[in-house]
């Protein structure tokens, strides 16, 4: 339940800030206007008691119960003698009661007393004395205290909601280029080239995205010319390969078979590692994203293998469409693909592969399944590196470690990631997952 943005925990922070300020400062005011105010109710009382015990010393004895009568009528102040009538016992303690009964007892005499009694509002029972005879003078609550000020509550709340807009504001115009910014290192993180950031906000966010406009060319420039490095080398030993592979062909008929098969073989597979650096180099970021069937797109590349040969099942079950560059998807599947065949395989059956793709939620996944000896836990990270192996595939010099690099790179810049899971039964599980509309 907590916000995770910065905008709403600033927003939050201070909101919660000013509430506590603001309590803070009623507190405050309640403690410093308690005792003048309580000293204040005891001056009224003090005046209403001498008034009440003037008019009852003067009155006609007769016309005494009148008096009475005519002031529970028109002041809301009633007499009680103290032998017929008594406060409830039911009282309110509060701290200002003890001020105003001490200051009644400095005017009025040590034996009278004051008590706040709750119900309707609650009403205060003050004592006096006419002669020996006791009354007790009581008098609605509300004729000596003032009502709750719930305008200035409201006054407060404006207040506040004006803060907590105004600081608002101002989090967003910080939350703004900050989002712009992660936006566009998410873009580059995946190989894109994201557009230069506009420099807004205050100056350090300013030389913020400056720094990243600089690094984000810097880092484009690099890879423009790693691209650039690679396919001229390529493109150069690609051709004294061509030229080494006619003069192969074109040996003696009487050299051994086997050498001159060997040579060949060598050589094509230095053509195939070119291949896999130039596929590195070039991972598609350029290429535009399209919404395809999933399942379409695996069996347009499963029919290749099984042409060949190759035992692959395949278990559809992703009928939502994915935007995907399909170009990139396809040498992601065909790399996956060629590592099972290339070491799915056991001494006593040959590689047994099936491709699963299925979707939960807001994502999708595609699985390439098979019965080899899998890759220790420990292991699935680093073999994700470019040039990284196994020990047990060192010996097989066909590969250059670039081809799960190439799967990983591709489904990061589809926003997914490439898992090496255990395969229940023993095997492997390469698994892709990625949202169903990724970010572009």
């Amino acid at each position: 339940m907590r916000p995770r943005t910065l905008l709403w925990r600033t927003v939050l922070l201070l909101a919660l800030l000013l509430i506590g300020v603001q309590i803070a400062a009623f507190q405050l005011f309640r403690i410093t206007e308690r005792e003048p105010r309580a000293r204040q109710i005891a001056q009224q009382l003090v005046s209403v008691v001498n008034l009440t015990r003037a008019a009852l010393i003067t009155a006609d004895p007769t016309k005494r119960r009148a008096l009475l009568a005519e002031l529970s009528e028109r002041e809301g102040i009633r007499i009680y003698p103290a032998d017929e009538r008594q406060p409830p016992e039911a009282r309110i303690e509060r701290p200002g009661m003890l001020i105003i009964e001490d200051e009644m007892q400095r005017t009025l005499g040590p034996r009278t007393r004051a008590v706040l009694v709750p119900g309707n509002g609650g009403t205060l029972w003050a004592s006096f004395e006419i002669d020996e005879d006791r009354y007790w003078l009581v008098i609605p609550r509300a004729r000596l205290e003032r009502a709750f000020p719930w305008r200035w509550v409201g006054w407060i709340c404006a207040v506040l909601a004006l803060a907590v807009l105004c600081g608002w504001l101002i989090v967003y115009r910080i939350n703004r280029p900050l989002r712009t910014l992660t936006q566009a290192a998410l873009r580059l993180g995946r190989g894109g080239v994201p557009q230069p950031v506009r420099e807004d906000g205050p100056e350090e966010i300013r030389a913020l995205t400056r720094a990243f406009n600089e690094m984000s060319t810097e880092l484009t420039s690099l890879d423009a010319d790693r691209k650039l490095l690679l396919a001229g080398v390529s493109h150069d030993l690609r051709t004294p390969l061509a030229r080494l592979r006619l003069a192969a062909e074109m040996l003696p008929a009487d050299l051994d078979n086997d050498a001159k098969a060997g040579i060949v073989q060598d050589i094509e597979d230095m053509d195939t590692i070119i291949g896999q650096f130039v596929a590195f180099v070039r991972d598609g970021s350029d290429e535009a994203q399209q919404c395809v069937n999933l399942d379409e797109l695996v069996q347009s590349v499963v029919q290749r293998y099984v042409r060949l040969g190759h035992c692959v099942k395949v278990e559809p079950a992703a009928s939502a469409p994915v935007s995907v560059r399909p170009m990139a998807m396809q040498r992601l599947l065909a790399n996956l693909l060629d590592n099972a065949f290339k070491y799915g395989h056991t001494a006593h059956a040959p590689a047994e592969v099936t491709v699963q793709t299925w979707q939960q939620v807001s994502k999708i996944y595609l699985s390439v399944l098979d019965r080899g000896p899998g890759v220790p836990e420990s292991e699935a990270q680093r073999v994700l590196e470019p040039f990284e192996r196994l020990e047990s595939a060192r010996s097989n010099l066909t590969g250059s470690g670039l081809g799960l690099a190439i799967v990983d790179r591709i489904a990061r810049m589809h926003g997914g990631r490439l898992q090496l899971l255990a395969r229940a039964g023993g095997g492997l599980e390469a698994r892709i997952e990625w949202p169903v509309a990724p970010r572009q």
